[in-house]
């Protein structure tokens, strides 16, 4: 799909690679919606965007509720067109072992927060944007979409206390495969990037040692990720119409050890 001239929606926009992935459709040239539910942060980008040449606007959206999601594609729609590229970057981390160290479980809450923001989130907002992509008219090859979800190497070599990251990432990953097979029949594309250690906000949280020790275990580049290596990964999977229904690892070849 050409990017020029596309409405594009990029959940999680407010910061990290949800940012960088929005300022990187903006500058080639798509009219971006970004999605947050800290909206005053995805604000802040979106006024970036367009101080810059681009176009772009902020919509409230809490990932886990169907009618916020309802609301904030339609509000995106009629300020930027109908959404035929799908970035969906919102998601939250979790460290929790399933036994602590008093003997005590993990509470339940926990494990449910996770899932219900990471897995159950991206399949409402899939579910919702995809119906609005499908009534689109086709264009070259039939195609009418793409969407593009955000896992975690987690999903395959989780760690120590990962229980909740690692399921929600694990059935984000399982769910690609018959989510391109279910929107194949519309022309609709989806795609999965799996990132290992990026630096974000989150990380920028970390003791420096930690970062660096982080970085260490990296085998090549032997650095963090870049948010923008994550925003061209996923601009070339939009642009790239034989990609489908694949799980793609960003690494840097990182295969996590137990903790």
């Amino acid at each position: 799909m050409n990017i020029q001239g596309q409405a594009a929606l990029v959940t999680g926009a407010g910061s990290g690679l949800g940012a960088a992935t929005a300022v990187a459709l903006a500058q080639r040239g798509a009219r971006v919606a970004l999605l947050d539910v800290n909206v005053e942060a995805a604000t802040k980008v979106a006024l970036a965007i367009c101080v810059a040449g681009g176009q772009a606007a902020a919509f409230v959206c809490d990932v886990t509720s169907g009618d916020s999601v309802q609301a904030a594609v339609k509000a995106a729609a009629a300020a930027l067109g109908g959404a035929r590229i799908l970035l969906h970057v919102a998601g939250i981390g979790s460290a929790k072992r399933i036994v602590g160290k008093d003997g005590e479980p993990a509470p339940l809450a926990d494990f449910e927060r996770v899932v219900r923001i990471n897995l159950i989130g991206t399949y409402n907002v899939a579910r919702i944007v995809a119906a609005a992509m499908v009534k689109l008219e086709p264009m070259e090859d039939g195609e009418r979409g793409v969407i593009v979800n955000t896992a975690s190497v987690a999903a395959f070599d989780g760690q120590i206390g990962q229980e909740a990251y690692a399921a929600s990432k694990g059935g984000v990953a399982a769910m690609t495969l018959p989510l391109a097979r279910d929107l194949a029949q519309f022309g609709v594309r989806a795609v999965t990037i799996a990132p290992g250690l990026f630096r974000t906000p989150l990380m920028d949280e970390l003791p420096q040692a930690v970062q660096e020790s982080l970085a260490a275990s990296i085998p090549f580049p032997k650095r963090l990720g870049k948010p923008e290596e994550f925003a061209q990964l996923a601009l070339s999977i939009v642009e790239n119409r034989a990609l489908n229904g694949e799980v793609i690892r960003l690494d840097g070849a990182l295969r996590m050890a137990s903790r």
